[in-house]
Order: structure tokens, then sequence, then C-alpha cells
């Protein structure tokens, strides 16, 4: 069982940025490979970034590449989501979440955060 906590999140201006984290409760933390995924109002929860269980390997979809950055921490049992040039469509609430292999299937994910909000202005 894995519980997680997201926070960072907040209201910044067109082009600003935010580093998002994500507590992992448990000693298996470690042996979850965790992504991080966001849903605008009225529409689908999209995969924004994924992280093995390692950290030696990452997938960012090409809507956000070059500006979201994936990162863990296996001492902290954390899971930070760094956000640059963020722009006001990237509003929307952002989950994070665990899984055996990373994967941009919500699916493939057995434990999730509660999200946090995130509001960009124009």
């Amino acid at each position: 069982q894995v519980q997680l906590v997201e926070s960072g999140g907040g209201l910044v201006q067109a082009g600003g940025s935010l580093r998002l984290s994500c507590a992992a409760s448990g000693r298996t933390f470690s042996g979850h490979a965790m992504g991080w995924f966001r849903q605008a109002p009225g529409q689908e929860r999209e995969f924004v970034a994924g992280i093995n269980q390692s950290g030696s390997s990452t997938d960012i979809p090409d809507s956000v590449q070059g500006r979201f950055t994936i990162s863990r921490d296996n001492a902290k049992n954390t899971v930070y989501l760094q956000m640059n040039n963020l722009k006001p469509e990237g509003t929307a609430v952002y989950y994070c979440a665990a899984s055996r292999v990373v994967d941009r299937r919500q699916a493939a994910y057995d434990y999730w955060g509660q999200g946090t909000q995130v509001t960009v202005s124009s």
C-alpha cells in the first residue's frame, strides 16, 4: 500500500515556474515507477511525466517536453515535477501516481494522490 500526498500547487503567471512534490508513505516507494498527470475542467486526465524506480529513465510527452522535468529522491520517498515556462492551458489539478512500470495510461497506476491545483494566469 502506498499513500501519496501532493503539494506545491498555486497561482502563477504565464511564463513562471512551480515545483510540485509528491510525498509517499510506506516502505515500497523505491519499488514503484511514478507518474504525474493533470486534469483540466471538462477534460480527460493527461499524462505529463513518468520516472522509473531508480530515476535513471524518464518519459516526458511532447506537449510539455523542454518545460517539465520529473525527478525523485528515494531516500526522502518523494517525487518532484519541475514546471517551467507555464502556460494558461496548464491550469489543472495535478496528480501523482504509482505504478509497476512507467506508462502513459491511467489504468496502469495503482495508487493516486488527491491532487494539487495549479492555476496559470495570462
